[in-house]
């Protein structure tokens, strides 16, 4: 590596993880903004944050959001042709 540049890890996890994780990150958030949180909600929803942040190898929030989202979106677009055949 010359001086100056970083290797840079990119961490893929599986699709279907990702969108249970975000699902239930968005559903504590969704709870503790109408006011139906409980302590207990927070907790989760600190859980939740942190894992997205640990399954896609980011240390904040938008950052996790953002690459998860980003492989769901990838993950899609491998698994649909482009153009149907026929």
């Amino acid at each position: 590596m010359r001086a100056g540049t970083e290797a840079v890890t990119v961490v893929m996890a599986d699709p279907s993880l990702l969108r249970e994780l975000v699902e239930r990150y968005e559903s504590l958030r969704r709870s503790l903004a109408q006011g139906g949180g409980s302590a207990e909600t927070a907790r989760k929803l600190g859980d939740a944050t942190y894992t997205l942040c640990v399954v896609t190898g980011t240390r904040q929030l938008d950052a996790a959001l953002f690459v998860a989202r980003r492989q769901l979106a990838d993950s899609l677009a491998r698994r649909q042709p482009l153009h149907p055949s026929g």
